[in-house]
């Protein structure tokens, strides 16, 4: 493996890092928050490291050297986000925010990740700065960091493929063009245009610029990170639900899809097999979900399918947000929500768990397995979209099926005896595996992480790392034969 280009890669990444760390500084100014100097001094250390890190890997760097291999590529990933949340917790310890510095990593891990788990216990009493780059940690690692990082590698004269091969979620990555200079500033670009749609509308709901952005960087990277200590619930305004609804949707759906879309090319909407299944669960999840909230006389028909409609998508999205204490619904409730963590977003979204398509996939498979049994000479593929599944992908989703369950019945036996009972265990593990936040019982919309022990915070955080970096690419790091010659 190429440890210089390695190097000056992650030395670019922190680089541009510790410039996103000034853009806290005007709401810090402007609401005399005190914590300028953190961000001033996150800023210095980070940029300074990162300079280092480029110049010293710039000797002796020939041109047989600069091309990026799939060892490259997937170092470059996996510790380019430890990378990132190592140095983005500096604000919140040098500020006193987060005076600890495991709790501090969680809260950036979780942030990176998308993962929206706090160890916080009053959000607001936090300084406008701290709270908007807590945010905006989110909105970063939506896309992904390094996804951006692909747009200016042609200046450093290398290759960007295998980067985005290990970095954007989903199966597969899906080329838009040719270039994937192109794709990786296209991606950016939806990207950010939801995000200014989303602020503006929300601006014109009732939230200020601050809770506004705070808000769509949580939405638009399905994180969940809230100004408010009791999340979406405290504005209780179902226009304002209505709009994170919809954007958390769009979040959760494939941003290629979204590009197509908004070139034009409509018919893709209909014929995407994904977004269908997605919509599906979707929307038989909140049927059943409202009758619960009535049955359980909660609220009101209308507010009941609000109610339902936002923790549905906010949990099969992975965002996390919540206008309710799902807690107080049935055991049947609580299981049907726990699917939809695993379950999780559409390939190509910035939402976590196991994706749609390779639930839907998965299940196609186990049934014409069935099928076979009865017509064993039968040759009856598995179809999606139109297309028959080659084997070699369908054997990836199935490891992938088996090692992510292996590995959450691992964590939950890890972190159990920890003083942590078997359901906050099962609820913790999926929400930071699943990129959700919010889990089950001591976990739950209404409490935190803050009680943990610090190595299961630490494992926590290892989970959300596996999570939104689906599995394979952390795991090959762990495994001899990646660092043999």
């Amino acid at each position: 493996m190429n440890l210089r280009i390695v190097a000056k890669i992650l030395g670019l990444i922190l680089v541009f890092l510790s410039f996103t760390m000034l853009l806290p500084l005007p709401f810090s100014y402007y609401y005399n928050s005190q914590d300028q100097a953190s961000f001033i001094f996150s800023f210095c250390i980070t940029f300074l490291v990162g300079i280092l890190a480029f110049f010293s890997s710039k000797r002796n760097l020939g041109s047989s050297q600069k091309d990026i291999h799939p060892k490259e590529g997937f170092a470059i990933v996996g510790f380019g986000w430890i990378a990132l949340s190592l140095f983005s917790a500096l604000p919140f310890v040098i500020s006193g925010a987060i005076p600890s510095y495991t709790d501090a990593f969680f809260e950036t891990m979780s942030g990176f990740t998308t993962t929206g788990a706090s160890i916080l216990t009053d959000i607001e009493a936090l300084p406008k700065g701290i709270l908007f780059w807590r945010s905006f940690t989110h909105w970063i690692g939506g896309m992904g960091i390094i996804v951006f990082s692909i747009a200016i590698l042609p200046f450093l004269g290398v290759a960007g493929m295998q980067l985005f091969k290990a970095e954007v979620p989903g199966p597969t990555a899906d080329k838009l063009t040719p270039r994937i200079t192109e794709t990786a500033k296209i991606l950016w670009g939806v990207y950010f245009l939801f995000t200014i749609v989303e602020t503006a509308l929300l601006m014109f709901a009732g939230m200020d610029l601050f809770d506004a952005l705070c808000h769509t960087f949580g939405t638009m990277a399905t994180g969940g990170f809230s100004t408010k200590n009791a999340s979406v619930a405290a504005y209780n305004s179902p226009v304002i639900d209505y709009i994170i609804i919809v954007f958390m949707i769009i979040a959760g759906a494939n941003f290629a899809l979204h590009y197509r879309i908004l070139t034009g090319n409509y018919r893709e909407l209909f014929r995407n097999e994904e977004l269908k299944y997605f919509l599906l669960v979707i929307f038989f999840a909140t049927a059943f979900v409202t009758y619960d909230i009535l049955r359980l006389n909660y609220a009101n028909l209308s507010d009941s399918i609000r109610y339902a409609l936002f923790q549905v998508v906010s949990i099969i999205t992975t965002t996390g947000y919540g206008t309710f204490d799902y807690e107080k619904l049935s055991a049947t409730t609580h299981f049907i929500f726990l699917i939809l963590m695993f379950i999780g977003g559409c390939a190509g979204s910035t939402g976590g768990g196991l994706k749609v398509i390779r639930s839907v996939i998965l299940t196609k498979y186990v049934y014409i397995e069935i099928k076979r049994l009865i017509h064993p000479k039968a040759i009856i593929p598995v179809r999606f979209g139109g297309r028959a599944i080659e084997k070699n992908i369908l054997s990836n989703i199935s490891a992938f099926f088996i090692v992510y369950l292996l590995i959450s019945a691992f964590s939950v036996m890890l972190i159990t005896p920890f003083q942590v009972d078997i359901v906050t265990s099962i609820g913790a593990v999926a929400a930071c595996i699943n990129n959700i936040g919010p889990g089950l019982a001591d976990v739950g919309p209404t409490d935190n992480y803050s009680r943990f022990h610090p190595f299961v915070k630490w494992y926590l955080s290892f989970l959300m790392l596996l999570g939104r970096l689906e599995v394979f690419t952390i795991l090959v790091l762990l495994t001899p034969v990646f660092w043999r010659k």
